[in-house]
């Protein structure tokens, strides 16, 4: 090639270099918040920024049939951003001079998640004030050594047990039965195994949970004071996986088997060994539970209860089915179960007498879901759903020669619907119908004096709810808006009940947070005599007749800020919550108002402060909780308020966890400050065999004070097999707590008082195999 050729060629580049750099120069520019959605409309991509990132940058306009590459190296080579992939569909935009002080933070993308590893591992929280749980990846809580769903729970701040069982949970001031707890979309009557110290949810199989306070979902009906919403897998594994250990308690296993590349089973059963050895944690269980009861109450030394009987167990099972890409089905089975018998013997007339007593307490429920995908923005779902609750209890009193039978039992039964409209990456839809039909009966049978009751109530409720969901391009601002109506159709009557959730980003780092609420339940907890049910399980589920028991209605509003910053978070929420409708009859009043049924309200003005420090494999959390809850019932105490009887006025968790490859570790203090009683009147206490009561719940028990401590050893047996060993020691410093006091007249005509304990030091152990 001669030296004249090479010249040409050499003018010729610089001519067409000129004319691209001419052309990129001339091209017409545009926001580059718009070109962005023109990228992403092409691509199927989203784009998540601060505003202020993009406000006023413009960009020299591209065909966006380029790769997707090709135009986020154009971008970042025009402008002084760069860009953070979390998947194929998810990407970050960030400042160039933000790189270096990012560096060392991996960003990880949850749907709605604004805060990950929340106190621990696997629990996170949402944009619209929900917690998230994840069982799979939890890490570990002082006192917990496997992941209970319901004692986790209780790690939130607001969220108490004043008796320390999960079958009686606290959120905000309310009792137990105003909690909707929902497994795989069915509403559960019984929470607890072990009568009320355990979960009775095997957390194995359990995916999800989550935990709404205030601003709840519109597709959720019922459950004034929280929805405690469980979900397992709905995804087809690709291998079979499982896994089964045991603790001092129970033992359990547990499978997801794929059948075929559309078919899988997923399996899980737990029992109780209760009944085949005893374990120093089911001593401290037993004397714990069983406290006060009328397994332990013996009337005199003739009277002795003797070879009790006690287990449980729970089982689920549910089939996958996906019929074709768009097309799914998934079939749910739970069955929960307690037991307990004991033999009562005396000699009357010189005659040995021994009779059995029983109480049994179970859940079963079943669903069958079938969901379709249309396209990418709209799904379809429909669920039928039933639930049976089942309380059953036969006492024999040998002295009086007397046989009482007690059943309670709750049919639940119903289908919902529910559309998903996707409008763009900004506006969502959800919108549904639901349909119930509740069913609940009472019994009570004396065989002398020869008496019989049965009592039945159904309701049947029609519901219709919708909800948008909007987020704006840099997820800075978030919002939720929803309706439910409700149509009680033995009552003609109609509830329209508004809910929402705000959240603002400021300044960065900080959130503002806005949530409210209306809502009702027609399904409430009672208590007739405090030894109903041997009194070891002494609430029963009853319906609103919209008489003595009307609809119980709720509103609340809260408000909060978070400031979270290199592993720093700081939250503090501001509550207000007041509940109409409530029956004395179903706050487990011992005073004068024990056996007074008339109906009023409870409020209840709260704090809830939370600081909580990660670093590489140490978290420590300092939370504390102060609120003001007091009754209302015109009827009572002259119309003036007077403390509710789960009104903890300050209530602190000081705990820390540290992890690493194979070891974790976890201590934490719990204090608060004692449940409100009753006393006797100083100066004139008993009239008659009556006790005359001072003004009501005007004193308070001692504080509670308990300190916990959890390990787990995590090593490998073969591979794809790993094996955990647990350890934990519940109330460590063997604090005495009084968890309640109450007063009675005793055989001599004497006023006695009466105190329950909370459990004592009580260990545990567990071992674990799991098949990845």
């Amino acid at each position: 090639m001669t030296r004249t050729t090479l010249r040409f060629l050499y003018i010729v580049l610089l001519f067409f270099s000129f004319l691209t750099v001419s052309a990129q120069t001339n091209k017409e520019t545009i926001p580059l918040i718009d070109f962005l959605k023109q990228i992403e409309k092409q691509h199927n991509v989203s784009f998540t920024y601060a505003d202020a990132n993009v406000k006023n940058t413009t960009i020299a306009k591209l065909s966006t049939e380029l790769s997707l590459k090709d135009l986020l190296n154009y971008i970042s080579k025009h402008t002084n951003l760069y860009f953070e992939t979390l998947n194929d569909k998810i990407l970050i935009i960030k400042k160039e001079e933000d790189k270096k002080e990012l560096k060392s933070f991996k960003t990880q993308y949850l749907e709605q998640v604004v805060i990950s590893n929340y106190l621990t591992k696997g629990i996170s929280l949402s944009n619209d004030g929900s917690t998230n749980i994840k069982p799979e990846s939890f890490g570990i809580l002082p006192g917990l050594i496997e992941p209970d769903v319901l004692q986790t729970v209780q790690s939130l701040p607001g969220v108490i047990s004043v008796d320390e069982r999960v079958s009686n949970v606290n959120i905000r001031g309310g009792t137990h039965d105003q909690n909707l707890m929902l497994w795989d979309g069915i509403k559960m009557y019984q929470s607890g195994h072990f009568f009320g110290l355990i979960s009775a949810f095997n957390p194995y199989l359990t995916e999800t949970v989550s935990v709404s306070k205030n601003g709840t979902s519109a597709m959720y009906g019922d459950g004034v004071s929280s929805v405690i919403d469980m979900q397992s897998s709905n995804t087809i594994s690709e291998k079979s996986i499982g896994g089964g250990g045991f603790n001092f308690i129970n033992g359990d296993a547990y499978a997801k088997v794929p059948l075929s590349k559309k078919m899988e089973i997923q399996l899980s059963a737990r029992r109780s060994l209760t009944d085949l050895i005893a374990t120093p944690t089911y001593d401290q269980y037993f004397k714990r539970i069983f406290q006060d009861t009328d397994l332990t109450n013996n009337q005199n030394n003739n009277s002795v209860s003797k070879d009790e009987r006690f287990y449980f167990y729970d089982a689920t099972v549910k089939f996958l089915y996906d019929l074709s890409k768009k097309d799914k089905i998934r079939a749910n089975f739970l069955n929960v179960f307690n037991n307990l018998n004991y033999n009562e013997q005396s000699r009357v007339n010189n005659v040995d007498e021994e009779l059995n007593s029983s109480i049994t307490q179970s859940n079963i429920a079943a669903s069958v879901d079938y969901t379709r995908d249309w396209n990418s923005q709209f799904t379809t779902s429909i669920q039928a759903y039933a639930s049976k609750y089942n309380l059953d209890a036969t006492n024999f009193d040998v002295l009086n020669n007397q046989r009482l039978i007690q059943e309670n039992q709750v049919y639940d039964n119903g289908i919902k619907t529910q559309i998903n409209y996707q409008f763009n990456d900004n506006l969502k839809l959800k919108s549904g119908y639901q349909f119930s039909e509740v069913g609940v009966s009472n019994l009570e049978d004396v065989n002398n004096p020869v008496f019989r009751s049965y009592i039945k109530e159904v309701i049947r409720t029609h519901s219709i709810f919708s909800e948008l969901d909007f987020s704006s391009n840099s997820k800075g601002t978030l919002l939720k808006f929803g309706v439910r109506g409700n149509y009680f159709e033995k009552f003609s009557k109609t509830r329209f009940e508004p809910r929402f959730s705000f959240n603002q980003r400021f300044l960065s780092n900080f959130r503002f947070e806005l949530l409210g609420e209306l809502k009702s339940q027609t399904t409430s907890q009672i208590i007739d005599l405090q030894n109903d049910f041997l009194g070891i399980e002494k609430r029963r589920w009853v319906l609103a007749n919209n008489n003595d028991i009307p609809i119980i209605e709720s509103k609340q509003i809260s408000t909060g800020v978070r400031f979270n910053k290199d592993r720093w978070l700081l939250s503090v929420d501001a509550f207000i919550k007041k509940v109409d409708g409530i029956n004395t009859r179903s706050q487990g009043f011992q005073n004068q108002f024990q056996f007074v049924n008339t109906i009023g309200n409870y409020q209840i003005k709260g704090l809830d402060f939370l600081i909580n420090k990660q670093f590489d494999r140490t978290s420590i959390w300092f939370s504390y909780s102060y609120s003001k809850n007091d009754y209302m019932f015109k009827d009572l105490n002259l119309g003036n308020t007077f403390p509710n009887n789960v009104d903890i006025t300050h209530a602190l968790t000081f705990a820390g966890t540290y992890s690493t490859n194979k070891f974790k570790f976890a201590l934490g203090f719990n204090w608060r400050t004692g449940k409100p009683y009753t006393i006797p009147d100083t100066t004139n206490p008993n009239t008659n065999n009556t006790i005359n009561y001072a003004s009501p719940n005007s004193s308070n028990i001692e504080d509670y004070l308990r300190t916990d401590f959890s390990t787990t050893y995590t090593f490998k047996v073969a591979n794809n097999t790993n094996a955990i060993a647990g350890f934990s020691i519940w109330n460590l410093l063997n604090k005495e707590n009084i968890i309640n006091t109450y007063y009675i007249i005793d055989s001599d005509d004497n006023i006695s008082k009466i105190e329950n304990s909370s459990l004592g030091i009580t260990p545990n152990f567990s071992f674990r195999i799991h098949f990845l």
